[in-house]
Parts: structure tokens; C-alpha cells; sequence
């Protein structure tokens, strides 16, 4: 995954050029807009990132930035900043899915704080999803005969019960549990168990 960015959203130049350049200061890359709309005409998807956005600006708002980052289903942070009589503009903005708000004057520690706790989010999901990428993968490298004795192994199916099931040796059934466990990466049966719940192969 590559390096986050923060985009900086804020009608005041004044304010991008500050809290921009204190990021900067702190190790981030920042992009700056002076727009909402200008922001989503230039967003990529495939760019990991946390919006700072500005609650009250001309045109888009902050709360209607919120709404429309979820239409698209973009998944990107969003933390908002308030002054002191916005702050319930601000609680309308968590409520439509920001992340965060931080009072103007902006606090360093406080925004670079709050940056920090929602790009974690981002990375677990996505090491989430990249295990999850990889879970399937390794399913799909399964013989039909595999996974058929996969799913019974982790329905709780001993290797006699299944050999029994299926016409096989208990022997022939180990043989094929011990190929399933290397090919799934599995310690224990248990591993193997959750992996299936993963798969939506059982219901736990």
C-alpha cells in the first residue's frame, strides 16, 4: 500500500497554508484544495488518504462532502474542522460518517492525533482485505475431492466419519486433510475452522 496523503480542503488560503504546512512538518504529504467539489474532481480511489476538510465553506460543505464520499463508497477518513460555533454542524458531520472533528484554531497534536487513529482504520481494512484476497486464493487451489473433505473437516467430521461418508480409506482421508492444511496454510483444525467462517463455508 502506497504512502497516505492528506487532503487539505479549505475556501481560506490562509488556513490550507498553515495547517498544511504544519503536516508537512509532521512527515505527511499534503494536497491542498480551496474546494470540496474541487477535491472530487480530482480524487483517485486507488490513492490511499484522510480528508481535512472544512465544515463551513462556499458550495459543498463538509457535511455534504461526508454524504457524498459515502454515495461513492470512496472508504477515505474524513476529519472536519469547526470553528466554535460550528461544532454542531461539526456532531451532524460524525453523524453522517466523518471520523473526527477538531476545533479551530486548530490543535496540532490534537489533528495530527486524530489523522493517525483513521489511517490505522484504512490499513486494517485493507490488510483485512488483502488477507482475505489471499484466503480465497488459496481456496480456489483446491480440488474438488479437497474441498469436499474441507468442508467436512470443518463441519466437525472426524477422518473416520468422512472416509466412511465418502468411501474412502482413513488413511486416503488423512492423506487428504494433511494436503488441505499445507495448501490453506492451516496449523490446526481449529485454523482451518475460522478460515472456513471466512469463506462463508459454515455458519458459525
Amino acid at each position: 500500500m502506497s504512502a497516505p496523503i492528506i487532503f487539505l480542503i479549505d475556501d481560506q488560503a490562509s488556513v490550507r497554508h498553515a495547517v498544511g504546512e504544519m503536516l508537512t512538518v509532521f512527515g505527511f504529504t499534503v494536497e491542498q484544495f480551496d474546494s470540496a467539489t474541487a477535491f472530487l474532481d480530482r480524487i483517485n480511489p486507488a490513492r490511499p488518504g484522510c480528508v481535512v476538510a472544512d465544515v463551513r465553506m462556499p458550495g459543498m460543505d463538509g457535511i455534504a462532502l461526508v454524504a457524498e464520499i459515502a454515495r461513492r463508497g470512496l472508504g477515505i477518513p474524513i476529519i472536519l474542522m469547526s470553528g466554535h460555533a460550528d461544532v454542531p454542524m461539526a456532531v451532524a458531520g460524525i453523524k453522517a460518517g466523518a471520523d473526527d472533528f477538531i476545533e479551530k484554531p486548530v490543535d496540532d497534536a490534537k489533528l495530527v492525533a486524530a489523522i493517525n487513529r483513521a489511517l490505522a482504520r484504512v490499513f486494517a481494512v485493507h490488510d483485512t482485505r488483502v488477507q482475505q484476497d489471499e484466503l480465497v486464493d488459496r481456496f480456489s487451489r483446491l480440488t474438488p475431492r479437497q474441498v469436499e473433505i474441507f468442508d467436512l473437516v470443518a463441519g466437525g467430521f472426524t477422518s473416520q466419519a468422512i472416509a466412511g461418508r465418502l468411501d474412502l480409506s482413513t488413511r486416503t482421508v488423512e492423506s487428504y486433510r494433511a494436503q488441505i492444511m499445507e495448501k490453506m496454510q492451516a496449523e490446526s483444525v481449529a485454523v482451518l475452522v475460522r478460515q472456513a467462517i471466512r469463506l462463508n463455508r459454515i455458519v458459525p
